[in-house]
């Protein structure tokens, strides 16, 4: 059971770290110009320098909501770690991490919303640049999505023994 415990809390540990990267990093969209390698994230655009990323006023909103919904599953994430410490001593024998598990699903639910709306606006939106291609924090942040569902079923089912 503490080898199960210890894994979970690993894995919980190495999924806030991968969503503050994803999130912080400027490596989104990834594509090539003229001038060299491109990079967009959720905050800049990158090529030799980087500049505040630019986009039209019908898709604002929509690069909001994601840069919303991104930090909204660190922190949902993050208390949902300090949730199963505090019940990890403070538990009693035989209950379930029901509250950890249902704020994991809410972190879930976030990096969901957030993924999806990068993904139906802003993958094919990057014309600047010849053969564009999806970079590590978006691919981590899918890894991220998969990580806290099934942490969160995890913490649902487990038992503290």
């Amino acid at each position: 059971m503490l080898v199960l415990l210890a894994g979970i809390f690993v894995v919980h540990i190495a999924t806030v770290i991968m969503l503050f990267v994803s999130t912080i990093a400027n490596v989104w969209m990834v594509g090539s110009s003229s001038v060299g390698k491109i990079s967009t994230g959720l905050w800049l655009l990158c090529n030799k320098t980087c500049i505040q990323l630019q986009v039209s006023s019908e898709d604002e909103a929509s690069l909001k909501a994601v840069q919303a919904f991104m930090i909204l599953s660190i922190i949902f994430s993050v208390v949902a770690l300090v949730l199963f410490i505090m019940q990890l001593f403070t538990l009693e024998k035989g209950k379930r991490f029901y509250m950890t598990g249902a704020v994991m699903l809410v972190c879930w639910m976030c990096i969901l919303i957030a993924v999806s709306i990068y993904t139906a606006r802003f993958t094919s939106t990057m014309v600047y640049a010849t053969n564009p291609h999806h970079g590590y924090c978006f691919i981590l942040a899918w890894i991220c999505f998969c990580f806290s569902f099934i942490i969160g079923i995890l913490y649902l089912v487990l038992r503290k023994k």
